[in-house]
């Protein structure tokens, strides 16, 4: 279903036909109820921006639970360089749920959308919101990896462990593949799906950046081995996700150039996050 499919519910408020119903039902109507409403689990966190808020939604009579995702007044700074990085104009929102139209027919899973808007004043942004639905089965590989990585006893413990890695290459090649960049590739945005399929969340950083692309290949697969706790990943798992990422059998010169890049802005970012005593996941 495309976005041509959904119920107008006034001009700047698109609502999938599924739920239409629910949202008439908590009054979700306009534009200003989606940003007055509070009748949910709030998901704020310390270092989200002020213009940003997550609420969680229930919806009982449909066994449902949706996220929203809410800006208002982004600055305008903000917003130009939103343009001028992805090229086009659009709304903050909009930059989380378009790339999911792209993505998903292209094998890469994303959180389905079901209810979307935005309000302008001239030139600029004023706010916008989207509703997404909860990945049913799913769990980020930061929360947990499959117990085969955990449970040293684990039946056919060093296979399966293979097999994991060989799908999440898979995957991580299959999105490079379309042209975008992730710049949040950390496997808190990575959604392990019923224990076989992987998902993709928080898009609203993804972009295709033309000619600056290896700059953020490397970025992403920098995040995906920093965030991968070395205590389970080991190195053996991270060399064979990169040469399965790259289809080859061994590594050559641009590899190892690659590589070293990779193993240099990790170690940036852990003297930063040792500096604010943060957690290094890659140097447990």
């Amino acid at each position: 279903m495309t976005c041509n499919d959904f119920i107008k519910f006034e001009e700047v408020f698109f609502v999938h036909p599924d739920y239409a119903d629910a949202f008439r039902k908590l009054g979700l109507t306009t534009i200003d109820a989606v940003f007055d409403f509070q009748d949910a689990e709030n998901l704020h966190k310390s270092n989200m921006a002020k213009h940003r808020s997550r609420l969680k939604v229930q919806l009982p009579e449909m066994n449902k639970t949706l996220f929203l995702k809410r800006y208002n007044r982004i600055p305008k700074v903000k917003q130009i360089k939103n343009w001028l990085d992805r090229k086009q104009k659009a709304s903050t929102a909009d930059y989380d749920r378009l790339p999911g139209e792209y993505l998903t027919p292209a094998g890469i899973a994303t959180p389905k959308t079901v209810a979307y808007g935005s309000q302008w004043s001239g030139p600029f942004e004023t706010r916008s919101f989207m509703f997404m639905e909860n990945i049913k089965g799913g769990v980020s590989l930061e929360q947990k990896l499959p117990e085969y990585f955990t449970d040293f006893n684990y039946p056919d413990r060093h296979k399966l462990r293979c097999e994991f890695i060989n799908k999440l290459a898979d995957f991580t090649r299959k999105f490079h593949e379309t042209g975008y960049r992730h710049r949040d590739y950390y496997l808190c945005h990575i959604f392990l799906v019923d224990e076989k399929d992987f998902c993709l969340i928080d898009m609203h950083r993804c972009f295709k950046p033309g000619v600056t692309s290896e700059r953020f290949r490397i970025k992403d697969i920098t995040q995906l081995h920093y965030s991968s706790p070395g205590d389970l990943i080991s190195q053996a798992d991270r060399l064979r996700f990169y040469l399965r990422y790259t289809g080859k059998k061994m590594l050559d010169e641009s590899d190892r150039r690659f590589l070293g890049k990779v193993k240099k802005k990790a170690w940036s970012m852990a003297i930063r996050d040792v500096k604010y005593n943060r957690e290094v996941p890659f140097a447990k």
